[in-house]
């Protein structure tokens, strides 16, 4: 007979104790910790007792001697999706989505297994949240409704590979959610650590020995990240996280993980009425619209994984009737911009403690790079002294804590897409000279003061520009 243990398990983070205990030692969770029941089989016990197996062949690496081949991918028909995979799904791969409840990654699964199944590609969606009937819904929704995708509602693991079994492999499989399948050999409830890991586990094996393509959809925190335990990201090949606020029309599919391709490449899409769209030139629309004559806003030209970036950075200087001046950051490091102000108060000799402080990166786009440090600089120099920034110039550069500028790398590819949208100057750190070759004008910043200087000088008089429209006084009735 089977002996039955019982465990403790952190649903937050997956540590394991052997008795409850109201707070987890491991992720300072309270009542996270669930008992969970399984049972021991027989190869449970030691190395000793477990009846003997057959060695599994030893092949050769190939590829040591001659050129490496390329893994063979499946392209997925959306070349945003392409880019952050790497050039399209790895055959027997494993990719695990995750995003914010209705930011899209049902819409863009959908819309690549039609593109697939538009090819003659065997494709399978798996819903467990939803009907057959309301995925048949958002594919008329989207216009997909004649795509040969194959459509089931389940949530039983072995009920689904022994389906996706039946018939040639497919080519994708998409599982939406990972936290709604269970396992028949795990007795707890759906959602739980033990069952998303061996859930998780038997549709990795399956890929493996397949060579289907699975996409495993998963549930975020409200910090965040991907809920479960994160083993099970380092189970997978690849986890890509689905950003963007419902506030913008922009979404941001972020590579975190790639074992076939690079990591931090971002793809942009655009959700419309008929879906998400590609946006192959992210510069242009997170610029359209920016006010060039307004002090406080500096366009960085970024990095995204292998793609040049321009955005605007917005900076707001206000006097604050506060003890404690705000100090309030969307779409970049709050710790970042704490350094920025310490180092223009130190080495600028712009004094900032005595004012509330807003930052802002503009479209909704999540910068990570410290080379946003000159541009963030820049925006903060001129909403403090009410100079506008010159229209046609970039920015990008670190700053060091002794207040030097520092170089960035892939400074030539920065300069070439600041040139492509029609930007002449570029205000960055001493480079090589390979980068000052191209036909932009390009301003060397070694210090911090030298950005100071060159913005202040064309201040107006009074140190900050009057408002646009001033409301009338009671005198003036």
């Amino acid at each position: 007979m089977a002996k039955i243990h019982q465990t403790f398990v952190c649903q937050s983070c997956g540590a394991v104790y052997n008795r409850w205990r109201g707070r987890c030692e491991a992720c300072n969770g309270w009542n996270t910790i669930v008992e969970e029941t399984g049972t021991a089989g027989p190869a449970s016990g030691p190395v000793a007792t477990r009846p003997s197996r057959a060695r599994g062949r030893v092949f050769p690496l190939e590829g040591l001697t001659g050129e490496a081949k390329e893994a063979p991918r499946t392209p997925s028909g959306i070349a945003e999706l392409d880019r952050v995979t790497g050039g399209g799904f790895v055959r027997g791969s494993v990719i695990l989505i995750g995003g914010d409840p209705g930011i899209g990654k049902s819409t863009l699964l959908m819309q690549a297994g039609a593109a697939m199944a538009f090819r003659k590609e065997r494709v399978v969606y798996i819903s467990g949240e939803e009907a057959v009937g309301q995925v048949r819904l958002r594919a008329e929704r989207l216009g997909l409704a004649d795509r040969e995708v194959e459509l089931a509602a389940e949530t039983n693991v072995e009920d689904i590979v022994e389906t996706l079994s039946q018939g040639r492999p497919p080519a994708l499989a998409i599982i939406d959610s990972i936290q709604t399948m269970w396992t028949e050999t795990v007795e707890s409830a759906p959602g739980t650590v033990t069952q998303v890991r061996s859930s998780a586990q038997a549709l990795i094996r399956f890929a493996k020995t397949t060579g289907t393509a699975v996409i495993l959809v998963g549930h975020v925190t409200k910090d965040g990240q991907i809920a479960g335990p994160r083993v099970v990201e380092h189970m997978v090949d690849a986890v890509a996280s689905f950003e963007g606020d419902q506030g913008h029309h922009f979404r941001i599919l972020r590579a975190v993980k790639n074992r076939f391709g690079p990591t931090d490449e971002i793809g942009v899409f655009e959700m419309t009425d008929g879906g998400l769209s590609e946006v192959p030139n992210p510069s242009a629309l997170f610029l359209a619209g920016r006010d060039h004559a307004a002090p406080g806003t500096a366009v960085f030209a970024g990095m995204e994984g292998t793609r040049p970036l321009l955005v605007e950075i917005q900076a707001l200087v206000a006097p604050s009737s506060l003890g404690m001046p705000r100090r309030a950051v969307v779409g970049w490091d709050p710790n970042r911009l704490s350094m920025v102000l310490a180092v223009l108060e130190a080495h600028g000799g712009i004094r900032l403690g005595a004012h509330d402080v807003y930052l802002n990166v503009a479209g909704g786009l999540r910068i990570t790079e410290p080379a946003a440090d000159l541009a963030v600089a820049a925006a903060l120099v001129s909403s403090m002294s009410g100079a506008a920034l010159p229209a046609e110039t970039v920015y990008f550069g670190e700053l060091g804590l002794s207040g030097a500028v520092r170089p960035v790398s892939q400074a030539v590819a920065r300069l070439k897409e600041a040139e492509k949208l029609g930007f002449s100057k570029a205000v960055m750190p001493q480079a090589r000279s390979d980068v000052g070759e191209r036909g932009m004008q390009t301003e060397a910043l070694r210090h911090i003061a030298d950005l100071v200087a060159g913005i202040t000088s064309g201040a107006p008089r009074g140190g900050r520009r009057k408002p646009a429209r001033e409301w009338p006084s009671d005198d003036d009735v």
